[in-house]
């Protein structure tokens, strides 16, 4: 897994695709080894939702933000084995597991995505069955607005389908996470233009009920040092707002500048996690 990059001012790390957001805590292990009650924009309400969880034992729905986006908003994106939950490829590369899955939920996901296939960890503290193959894991962190000044802006554009060679280009070049044809699609995505040319985005990336994650951010190294992606991040924030949901998002826990504009932003960590990757078995008789 690469380092996270420093031309993408406020971005996750750059990883290739099959190196996905995790949504549980803790380590992983190798074979063998509507918005939510009490959360509203910018109150703070976070952390008794986290404490409740934790006295009941009832998860968090952005403990698993992948599953219930795609049991939610963003259903029409879904393919699906059993309980298992994948973005359609070209859109996104995450998917959704149940929370404590159980073998036939592997055998699932497996037969969803095809033999010897890495593929983002749906969850983090799982054990992977005999024949998976840990690829990689990196710490991450997990933040949601808690006074976040959001706020419209004049200069971003809405960003769409014309644009997304422009996207596919700057993020190519800044590294900010995974961007595909379609990831445009799940949602707002605004830019910044100078002299024609986008120069900086940022966009809406998982739905889970309630809530909006808040990705992509990305602005072009010529261009850095001007408050770009962080005009982008309020103002998408803004747009979120509006439907009445949190913004939230993920970034690398090794990313330590973007963790410092985050917070001063008005977002609060609320989490560490873990992003992950892992192999697939072979084919039978390979």
């Amino acid at each position: 897994m690469s380092a996270p990059s420093r031309t993408a001012e406020l971005s996750a790390p750059g990883p290739a695709p099959a190196t996905g957001l995790a949504t549980a805590a803790g380590p992983v292990r190798a074979p063998g080894t509507g918005t939510p009650a009490g959360a509203a924009p910018g109150t703070g309400n976070g952390p008794a939702l986290d404490e409740a969880s934790a006295l009941t034992g009832v998860p968090h729905i952005l403990d698993n933000p992948a599953y219930a986006a795609l049991h939610g908003p963003h259903a029409r994106f879904a393919e699906r084995v059993g309980r298992v939950v994948r973005y359609q490829l070209d859109v996104s590369p995450w998917l959704g597991m149940p929370e404590e899955p159980g073998p036939q939920d592997w055998a699932d996901l497996a037969a969803l995505v095809g033999p010897d296939t890495e593929v983002p960890l749906p969850a983090t503290g799982v054990t992977l069955p005999e024949g998976w193959t840990l690829v990689d894991r990196l710490a991450g962190v997990q933040f949601v607005d808690a006074g976040l000044v959001a706020a419209h802006d004049a200069e971003a554009v809405r960003l769409g389908p014309a644009d997304v060679p422009e996207m596919l280009d700057l993020v190519a070049r800044t590294r900010p996470g995974p961007f595909l044809p379609r990831t445009v699609e799940l949602g707002t995505y605004l830019g910044i233009r100078r002299g024609g040319a986008l120069v900086a985005m940022a966009g809406e990336r998982l739905r889970p009920p309630g809530w909006t994650e808040i990705s992509a951010v990305c602005t072009d190294p010529g261009h850095q040092g001007q408050g770009l992606a962080a005009r982008l991040v309020r103002a998408v924030a803004a747009g979120v707002r509006d439907r009445g949901e949190v913004p939230f998002l993920h970034t690398s826990a090794r990313n330590t500048h973007a963790i410092r504009v985050y917070e001063h932003m008005g977002f609060r960590l609320r989490r560490t996690t873990e992003f992950g990757a892992a192999r697939t078995p072979p084919a039978e008789g390979r």
